[in-house]
């Protein structure tokens, strides 16, 4: 069931938030919160309901070792925390090593050794990545002494919470739990649902009307590269359309589970800011999934040392963090490219501002000059599109294809695909200039429509049922029309 379908937006959404409303009235907030952890696990269901026991398993295996690592902390307890720790997180990885990498690396063996093992039949869990990861933090921060929360339902609906549980954004358990305490998420607000409406139609737009649109034009133009060289002019158009394609695809995804999540008055974190108007590589991995990039941070780059081992170590972690965020990605050796070649252009990066004195502070450095702004601007996308070959190529031959018509190292006998006109490549550019120059969702809701909403909604203050009945017709009419409007498709990180 996906967030752009008729039947998640006028069926499942509304049972949803109407019972859980209802429930926390007449029953409790223990058991709203049980509902809802109930109708997160029936969401995940509708893809393949055999895996919802994986989630629930695995739920209850890290709630329960979160626990034994808990009490062994205390003074004197026999056990080791830090074996325990180690024993948990190498069961996660275990389970995610089988679901996702067990076809990698016998394909891997295969290509190495001349094997011929066959590939095993597993079919890949939904968000898998996503929930492993999530719970990886969980442990890890309970062995440091930083959870004070073990409620097992909030527990369970941290997780499972069906607005971010397949794609994301990457949860910390610190932003989330402790809002399920709140009593404001238990009872309707106008505001709640002004703001949550706006960003679930943001998304709609973005997923349905543009993403959506630039998805055949890529996918025509890769397919076509697993066949053999292609011209430089359908090269460009396919990565140019991708490029469009992931920012509008997952920024759309990351607006519709704001939005959601808006509706009971759980905030989620953002996951965008514009990255496409990012100066340089280091300011892209600011802007672009934002909660990855903190996750591989926090649990990943600081472990290894970050910084604080010299220059050297400090890009040797770069690369390492990096590599095993591209194979996070997915198993292939595309995606440890693509993550490769950002450790690179990270390295590179932090060299520059280190050789150039920029090394510092941000409040301590020169603005640049607005030359200065759109060169970096400029180099840092041919990178990112460089990049992206990599990320959507079907394999390694593919990517080459599509690098080498880019670039100019097409043979003559290549042969163009059907021709574009002029007002469709302006289409194109007019797009990518908007991503680069124009406010974000956030900024646009938040910064007019949050504060008219917060004037509106003063002590006292009562909508007026026309206004609110004529508010929901609008809202329900321009969401039917725009999931109505093109062929239902996955959201891409789906796959991840």
């Amino acid at each position: 069931m996906l967030f752009t379908t008729g039947a998640f937006l006028f069926v499942y959404l509304p049972v949803t938030l109407g019972g859980f409303f209802l429930i926390a009235r007449f029953a409790g907030v223990r058991i709203a919160a049980a509902w809802l952890v109930l109708a997160s696990m029936f969401f995940y269901a509708c893809w393949r309901p055999v895996h919802v026991l994986l989630l629930v398993a695995s739920i209850c295996f890290n709630y329960w070792a979160g626990g034994l690592i808990l009490r062994a902390r205390e003074p004197g307890s026999p056990t080791s925390a830090k074996r325990l720790l180690v024993f948990a997180i190498a069961t996660n990885l275990l389970a995610l090593a089988y679901f996702k990498y067990a076809n990698f690396f016998i394909d891997t063996l295969n290509g190495l050794a001349g094997l011929h093992i066959h590939r095993w039949s597993i079919a890949l869990p939904l968000g898998i990545s996503f929930f492993t990861f999530t719970q990886i933090a969980y442990l890890a921060d309970v062995y440091a002494g930083k959870v004070a929360e073990r409620s097992p339902v909030r527990y369970a609906l941290f997780v499972s919470y069906f607005p971010h549980l397949v794609a994301g954004p990457v949860l910390h358990h610190s932003q989330m739990m402790p809002q399920f305490r709140e009593p404001r998420v238990y009872r309707p607000e106008f505001g709640n649902f002004a703001m949550g409406i706006a960003f679930l139609v943001a998304g709609l737009i973005k997923k349905v009307l543009v993403a959506d649109s630039f998805a055949p034009i890529a996918r025509e133009v890769f397919a076509s590269s697993l066949h053999g060289a292609i011209a430089p002019e359908a090269a460009w158009r396919g990565i140019l359309a991708y490029t469009l394609q992931i920012y509008f695809d997952f920024s759309g995804y990351s607006d519709m589970a704001i939005g959601l999540s808006r509706l009971i008055g759980v905030r989620l974190p953002y996951n965008f800011n514009s990255p496409y108007k990012a100066l340089d590589i280091i300011d892209f991995w600011r802007r672009w999934h934002m909660t990855l990039s903190a996750f591989l941070r926090d649990y990943l780059y600081i472990p290894l040392g970050g910084n604080r081992k010299g220059p050297a170590r400090r890009y040797v972690n770069l690369l390492l963090t990096m590599l095993l965020g591209g194979l996070w990605h997915g198993a292939a050796w595309t995606f440890v490219v693509w993550g490769g070649l950002h450790g690179i252009y990270l390295m590179v990066n932090h060299g520059w501002r280190r050789l150039t004195g920029r090394d510092e502070p941000v409040r301590a450095r020169r603005p640049p000059s607005l030359a200065g702004r759109t060169l970096g601007n400029a180099v840092t996308m041919l990178a990112v599109m460089v990049a992206w070959v990599f990320f959507r190529a079907e394999d390694m031959q593919s990517a080459t294809a599509m690098l080498g018509a880019m670039f100019g190292m097409t043979p003559v006998t290549a042969q163009p695909l059907a021709g574009w006109q002029i007002d469709q490549w302006f289409g194109l550019a007019a797009l990518l200039l908007c991503a680069r120059i124009l406010p974000n969702t956030q900024e646009i809701i938040d910064g007019h429509l949050g504060p008219l909403v917060a004037r509106l909604c003063t002590p006292g203050w009562r909508p007026a049922l026309g206004m609110s009945v004529g508010a929901g017709i609008v809202a329900v009419v321009l969401t039917a029309m725009i999931s109505a409007s093109r062929q239902v498709t996955e959201f891409i990180y789906f796959n991840f």
